[in-house]
């Protein structure tokens, strides 16, 4: 039996980035072997296992061959006779078949480290093409890591173009989608996903309704301003910026999008703020109203840093956080007293029209034209 380190822990070894997950390959074991050294077994589809003391993922080695439609049609097959070769083949590029032995030697027989020297993502073998949610994959890479020059082999985008047009892209579940969409937001060039989606003709039919509406050019520059900002619902709410309503429900619902992304995606589009629109105080006090910004804060937190993304000047932003801190100062009961004192008594409804006024009252006050 021998074990190797595996998959984008050697790989994100090999680009000098943090190491957050180790993944193992097990060659020359059953599970039976596995079991009997205390490994539990997890994986029900594949034979996975948990090192007994450390949690991490240990796989039998194994192969793959495509016997149904989409990314579940798979016969697996994982026998001692299986070779470390016969494992890294079935894997989605070369950068991601690198295996690492215990005594630190590399084993690269489809050349990842040449792509990693020339920053290439390019495909192992034509089996990518079994598995269409690669397509998304590769451009979830590409967008990882376009900040360090890699980009997408030509003979490997002329293969998701290809899958994409025999509609295999169709057969996956939306939750699988979402999660690969998901994980390129968290990037730092998540407009890159769209620009590798887009030139694999892959928008269609998951996010169609981007088809005319996204320009990822605009998006980058967007991020750019927020750089240190930005959070996955704010790239999410970029890339859906010029949707309406009908294409906005559409889209999100098809995909299952969570709800704190619906959220802000949906105060977007009700404030509709336009791209360097310059505001004053009964603008933002309309759109704090809109976006439930009283109750939650954080949320009209997060619309101010989509804004800005959108060309909302810093000193404007600055001052509708600055009107918003005084406006939050008022207390109800303060407005109640202040009612009475005048001898005109709140009762019920009265006292949050009241309250509501006041605040628009201190946000007048605190803004500095």
């Amino acid at each position: 039996m021998k074990i190797y380190l595996v998959g984008g822990a050697v790989r994100d070894q090999l680009l000098g980035k943090p190491v957050h997950e180790r993944d193992y390959v097990v060659v020359g074991a059953s599970a039976e072997d596995m079991l009997a050294r205390g490994f539990r077994q997890v994986g029900k589809d594949f034979p996975v296992f948990l090192h007994p003391k450390t949690g991490e993922e240990y796989a039998l080695a194994r192969t793959e061959r495509k016997d149904g439609q989409g990314y579940t049609g798979f016969a697996v097959s994982a026998d001692k006779t299986v070779t470390l070769e016969d494992d890294l083949l079935r894997r989605d590029l070369t950068i991601n078949a690198i295996a690492q032995d215990d005594a630190g030697q590399l084993i690269d027989p489809y050349h990842g480290l040449d792509d990693i020297k020339q920053k290439s993502l390019r495909h192992v073998s034509p089996a990518f093409a079994e598995d269409p949610l690669r397509v998304l994959r590769v451009a979830r890479f590409a967008a990882r890591f376009a900040e360090d020059g890699f980009t997408v082999a030509p003979e490997t985008l002329a293969l998701m173009q290809a899958m994409s047009a025999q509609g295999e892209l169709s057969t996956l579940a939306a939750e699988r989608v979402w999660r690969e969409t998901e994980k390129a937001l968290t990037s730092s060039s998540p407009h890159v996903y769209w620009q590798v989606l887009i030139a694999a003709n892959a928008l269609t039919p998951w996010f169609a309704e981007l088809t005319d509406t996204l320009n990822t050019s605009d998006m980058a520059s967007q991020l750019e301003r927020i750089k240190s900002e930005a959070d996955t619902t704010i790239a999410w709410a970029l890339t859906c910026q010029r949707l309406n309503h009908m294409q906005l429900t559409s889209l999100q619902q098809r995909l299952r999008v969570p709800n704190d992304y619906q959220d802000l995606t949906g105060a977007a589009l009700k404030i509709n703020y336009q791209p360097h629109h310059a505001i004053d105080a009964d603008w933002a006090f309309q759109a704090i109203c809109q976006a439930d910004g009283w109750r939650r804060p954080e949320k009209l937190a997060r619309l101010v840093t989509l804004w800005k993304a959108l060309g909302l000047p810093a000193k404007e932003a600055q001052q509708l956080r600055l009107a918003f801190e005084q406006a939050q100062s008022v207390k109800a009961k303060d407005v109640i007293a202040i009612a009475a004192q005048n001898g005109e008594p709140l009762n019920g409804p009265e006292i949050g029209v009241a309250v509501r006024e006041a605040q628009r009252t201190a946000m007048l006050n605190a803004w500095q034209p």
